[in-house]
């Protein structure tokens, strides 16, 4: 049986061991990198979709709703333990981690000629530090992977960004720093009363989340979770990191920190914010709501706003989070599944846009929006795509991001009909400065004579790739929500 094998332990640590294995050569601008790099990708994509088989069959001695688990001793002393699992939620995750991974691999094929294996290599490390955050089991272990994560970025915006990269990558480091040491401080608090009240010291979630917690207490312990998970997500007013970020980062930076990155703030507070305290959670529901409609319009707007497609995109990509946060503060069965759904949308659409925004970057040399016209003449393939993608992240019925936008607004009427009501004006004004994009980019009258060459056959694989994926979660998203339903109903109290 498949559950006999460890492959939670290969999915977060092959990547990284792809990576030492780059090393020799990690200061060369050697080819063989990138084959070496795209070879662990593929096998790690290999590995996820060998695991949705396994769905079927729940692990023996695993919480409920969970079809892998290991658990092993790490540091018994202080009760410390390698605990991995997989549930529905996890596997979306992880096969979303595997696909975009290696877009931005493939995006960047090119693009970075210097220190070629060390860019691959740190890819590959912040794989492996994801990977670790979206199967943690452990409090402990979750924070750690949860820290490693951010070095390798830190690194692609400080060394192969544009613009002001050092100070993008190091506002980008200190905002996610503050929020998880806050964070820590909570763990650290829950895990020693649960250590007071039963004599038993543990990082478990299945162990923590019986410890009882005061009122007020709680508050406090959840407010630091939910401040660490919303500088990540980011939730209005700590979003400010996410455009110069975006901005001044390489395409390969964009496509995860977007696609990824992201969503490992939301998948943290769905899995560890409300149920270590969800009396609190339903306390601050109306302060999350609050913060979630204020980015989906304040994004919005601001989008409309920027001449750069980058920071577009950007600010773009602060509204759609909105929504996952809008689905999350709801908390109802639908809502959730939607949220949960909108950001494996939200990962694949992006994470289409800012590659092929960094195409024409390479091909161009500018990001300006008025700089640009009549693309689609010079380039129609890549214009489709443009068209395309643009479409889907405005919510188009029929492409991916319509069913999540749906869903989430669907499961929130019964909690709060106004957050429903602006919410959709939040659906209406991604239309107005898309449409707007797509004009002036594609088929405005050419201001500049830029050198605008066609899509490679590279390039149009990665992106035909994320198409279909779009298409066939708009028109047959089924699989995915029933492998959901297990997970978000004993997340919900409701049992398996």
């Amino acid at each position: 049986m498949i559950q006999t094998y460890p492959l939670l332990t290969a999915l977060i640590f092959l990547p990284l061991a792809t990576g030492l294995c780059l090393l020799p050569i990690w200061s060369c601008r050697c080819n063989a990198a990138r084959w070496i790099a795209l070879a662990g990708a593929l096998l790690e994509l290999a590995i996820a979709c060998l695991c949705w088989p396994a769905t079927s069959v729940p692990a023996s001695s695993a919480p409920p709703g969970y079809f892998l688990h290991e658990n092993l001793p790490w540091i018994p002393e202080l009760g410390i333990r390698y605990t991995v699992g997989m549930d529905g939620i996890s596997l979306l995750l992880v096969i979303l981690t595997a696909l975009v991974t290696i877009v931005a691999m493939l995006v960047s094929w090119r693009s970075v000629t210097e220190r070629t294996a060390l860019h691959y290599l740190l890819i590959l490390a912040m794989e492996s530090g994801i990977m670790g955050v979206f199967l943690s089991l452990d409090l402990f272990l979750f924070y750690v992977f949860w820290e490693l994560m951010l070095i390798p970025m830190f690194f692609l915006i400080g060394i192969w960004g544009h613009g002001r990269r050092v100070y993008s990558a190091v506002k980008f480091f200190l905002f996610t720093l503050a929020g998880s040491l806050l964070m820590l401080l909570a763990i650290m608090g829950i895990y020693l009363m649960h250590g007071s009240q039963t004599g038993i010291y543990t990082f478990a979630l299945s162990d923590l989340t019986e410890t009882s917690v005061t009122h007020a207490t709680g508050i406090w312990l959840y407010a630091a979770f939910l401040l660490a998970f919303a500088v990540k997500f980011p939730l209005i007013p700590l979003h400010t990191w996410l455009p110069d970020a975006h901005t001044d980062a390489p395409t390969a930076g964009s496509v995860i920190l977007a696609g990824l990155l992201l969503k490992t703030g939301a998948y943290g507070l769905i899995r560890f914010g409300y149920p270590l305290f969800p009396d609190a959670a339903q306390t601050l529901t109306p302060l999350l709501m609050t913060l979630a409609v204020a980015g989906i319009l304040y994004a919005s707007w601001i989008a409309f706003a920027q001449q750069d497609m980058k920071r577009l995109v950007a600010y773009s990509s602060v509204g759609h989070m909105g929504f996952v946060a809008l689905g999350i503060a709801a908390w109802t069965p639908v809502a959730l599944s939607g949220a949960i759904l909108q950001m494996v949308n939200h990962g694949l659409t992006t994470g289409a846009l800012f590659a092929l925004v960094g195409m024409l970057d390479e091909r161009a040399g500018t990001r300006e929006i008025s700089d640009y016209g009549g693309v689609w003449e010079k380039a129609p393939m890549l214009s489709f795509f443009f068209v395309l993608f643009s479409m889907a992240s405005a919510g188009l019925p029929g492409l991916n991001n319509f069913v999540g936008e749906f869903l989430i607004l669907t499961g929130t009427f019964r909690v709060s009909r106004l957050a429903v009501i602006l919410g959709f004006i939040g659906i209406i004004l991604p239309l107005v400065y898309t449409v707007r994009l797509v004009q002036e980019l594609l088929f405005q009258e050419e201001r500049k004579p830029l050198a605008i060459r066609d899509l490679t056959l590279r390039e149009g694989v990665v992106l035909a790739l994320l198409a279909c994926a779009d298409i066939y979660l708009g028109l047959h998203p089924a699989p995915l929500l029933d492998m959901l339903h297990s997970p978000v109903s004993i997340l919900l109290g409701g049992g398996p």
